[in-house]
């Protein structure tokens, strides 16, 4: 928790459950990747937090951005964004939206599949387009691989056809995965892509752009490498494998921008011994998976939690949302332990949550309103 949210939540006592991001710490992130990454061209990930004010504060950061759909384009050009600094990077798009986005100025569009570039040439003619190929996402805490990507071969063949189809085969892009850990993911995937790349210009296609998508982490209960240890493995491998000619260079980050930035805080509603035999608490929070805590899913981020009992003794819990539904259950099997203290009306604080929260949250699920935002 920064200074600033703290004095906010001070002085301001806002309702709970909230999310209260400072803008100021996203800021300095940003200038943080841009500095360890200065050859790439930082397209944010919208999806992490579409929020006004923060797209507006990267429009003055001079942020490029990574949308996953017209309404996030739309969000990008109502805070000020120009339409080639967008890039439409779902690879599953409605034919309307991409119109829509083509109709608009934007020209970079993503695909993984031949149907989706037949319909990008359709819809957009003339668009730049960049095939996602699937890498592996060992080590990362949240996978993409299953629903993205396509292999080196099917892409090779989709490149090639591109350019046949009235499109400007612009580049190849991946994604290691949300919150990988380990520099190696970066470097085994710009190997792989790479052969790909030398590939296509050898075959006369004008590849300039390599996108290396997002996945650098945050530290939540655990410590990860800081970002100049994704930096070198990153540089290390661009120069191994494209020298001094080196393409555009690409990254979509999301979570290592705003999610540090961001804290909800929760209120207890009810803490229970079920069996009393048991030292296991049940500490049901006012928020849950459905409130916005998505990402609980499999027990798979694992955020640091803090109360004004901390420092005293502690026992093992179980925790949960509000909701009258059984999957509501944040951490069941994590090893959580929390104050014995705490008690029904207790605020608890759930840092690191700038990113992937407020768009998850349910639009009314059991009437529970959705997620308070504020942005200091």
């Amino acid at each position: 928790m920064t200074p600033k949210i703290a004095r906010f939540f001070a002085d301001t006592q806002p309702a709970l459950p909230c999310l209260v991001v400072d803008l100021d710490r996203m800021a300095e992130n940003f200038r943080a990747l841009r500095a360890a990454l200065p050859l790439a061209r930082i397209y944010y990930a919208v999806k992490a937090n579409p929020a006004a004010p923060i797209l507006e504060r990267l429009v003055r950061l001079e942020s490029a951005f990574d949308a996953a759909s017209f309404e996030e384009i739309e969000a990008c050009l109502k805070a000020g964004a120009a339409p080639g600094e967008i890039s439409f990077g779902n690879t599953i798009k409605k034919a309307r939206a991409i119109a829509a986005a083509h109709a608009a100025g934007v020209s970079l569009f993503a695909f993984d599949s031949a149907e989706e570039l037949e319909k990008i040439a359709r819809h957009a003619p003339g668009a730049r387009v960049y095939c996602r190929i699937l890498v592996t996402n060992e080590g990362a805490d949240w996978p993409l691989s299953r629903k993205f990507g396509t292999s080196v071969a099917a892409g090779r063949a989709l490149m090639l056809r591109a350019g046949a189809l009235g499109l400007d085969p612009y580049g190849l892009s991946f994604h290691v995965g949300s919150q990988q850990k380990h520099g190696a993911a970066y470097e085994a995937a710009i190997g792989q892509v790479a052969m790909l790349f030398t590939d296509l210009t050898e075959r006369g296609v004008d590849l300039r752009m390599l996108n290396l998508g997002g996945g650098f982490p945050i530290p939540y209960r655990e410590t990860v490498p800081e970002i100049d240890h994704f930096a070198h493995a990153i540089t290390r491998a661009l120069t191994r494998h494209f020298g001094n000619d080196l393409p555009e260079i690409v990254i979509e980050p999301g979570r290592f921008i705003v999610g540090d930035a961001g804290v909800v805080r929760s209120e207890v509603v009810l803490v229970s011994r079920r069996d009393p035999d048991q030292p296991l608490r049940w500490v049901y929070l006012d928020i849950g998976r459905f409130g916005g805590l998505a990402e609980t899913e499999g027990e798979a981020i694992r955020y640091h939690l803090a109360t004004r009992h901390d420092g005293g003794p502690t026992g093992p819990v179980a925790i949960a949302g509000p909701t009258c539904d059984g999957a509501d259950i944040l951490y069941e099997k994590s090893n959580y332990r929390l104050p014995l203290a705490l008690t029904a009306g207790d605020a608890v604080d759930l840092l690191a949550t700038g990113a992937y929260v407020s768009t998850y949250a349910s639009q009314g699920f059991n009437g529970f309103a959705p997620l308070a935002e504020h942005y200091i």
